[in-house]
């Protein structure tokens, strides 16, 4: 019997408020992936380097990360800066989710590599309708490594 597995979609978030209203975006969409929440930088490396080591933490590599830059600890550039350098860890898309629309960290994060730059929306309505967008692409239109 072949087990088919949905990989998580990693949320680099520290502030629960903003983690509780994207979790309610994407259940909207009824998608099998699990969404993972690491609430800084040191623990989303912690699992992303050491997964399926740590018994809390899944043993499979996320389908995608949402990256919040501004977080306490190690911040967003760091982790997107390490996973870009990590040969097990560069290929999965990293889609930068701040608040920041200043260019210097726009220009930044593409220079460390990330996948995409999305700055968070204050209204729901529209935070719902980029999650929209980030499924249509992330997880419909786009093709993903299977190595993940």
């Amino acid at each position: 019997m072949k087990t088919s597995f949905v990989n998580p979609i990693l949320v680099v978030e520290d502030s629960l408020e903003d983690f509780t209203a994207l979790g309610r975006a994407f259940r909207k969409h009824a998608l099998p992936n699990q969404l993972l929440r690491c609430e800084d930088g040191d623990q989303a490396l912690e699992y992303l380097q050491g997964y399926g080591q740590h018994p809390d933490w899944p043993s499979h590599l996320p389908a995608f990360i949402l990256l919040d830059l501004n977080m306490p600890g190690t911040d967003g550039r760091t982790v997107l800066d390490v996973l870009k350098h990590d040969p097990r860890l560069l290929s999965i898309p990293v889609i930068v989710f701040t608040t920041s629309a200043n260019h210097r960290d726009v220009e930044e994060c593409y220079r460390l590599g990330a996948n995409s730059y999305l700055t968070k929306p204050i209204e729901y309505t529209v935070l719902e309708e980029k999650v929209e967008l980030i499924i249509q692409y992330w997880l419909q239109a786009s093709q993903l490594p299977l190595s993940i």
